[in-house]
């Protein structure tokens, strides 16, 4: 549930230590913004402003983020839009569509930058286990363990 209905922008250069609710505090040095979480949990939430993260639409009187906030990484995984300083409650997702956003994500990244996408790391095979050597055959014969 979204507690924060509206948020008021602030330019600063640094985004402070300390983030007061209902501020969202916009960076164009640092290109990015940062605001105390929508529903009132009190977390930072902080958008990047690249041509692959969110886009920040200031209209003269009101900021609007783009794409949509998903705190999926927090306990409270609130999701909004910031639209002309309004904060609307999204729909939840499910875990599938968290890695599937993930995944395009990447995928838009990689495109982006022109580096092929992250694959899964490939699975190492075991080492095949050594022998044992000469004094421990010895050991494990004198000791009856063979």
């Amino acid at each position: 549930m979204i507690r924060h209905k509206r948020l008021e922008h602030r330019f600063v250069e640094h985004i402070p230590e300390r983030l007061e609710a209902g501020i969202l505090y916009v960076s164009m040095e640092y290109a990015t913004s940062a605001h105390s979480c929508g529903c009132g949990c009190g977390e930072e939430v902080v958008t990047p402003f690249t041509p692959t993260d969110w886009k920040m639409t200031f209209d003269g009187e009101t900021i609007s983020l783009r794409p949509s906030i998903g705190n999926w990484t927090l306990k409270c995984r609130s999701h909004y839009v910031i639209d002309r300083g309004k904060v609307i409650e999204a729909s939840p997702w499910s875990d599938e569509q968290v890695e599937a956003e993930r995944r395009r994500d990447q995928a838009a990244k990689a495109h982006f930058y022109g580096e092929s996408p992250k694959a899964e790391p490939p699975v190492k095979p075991a080492l095949p286990k050594a022998a044992p050597g000469f004094w421990r055959r010895i050991w494990e014969w004198v000791s009856g363990k063979s």
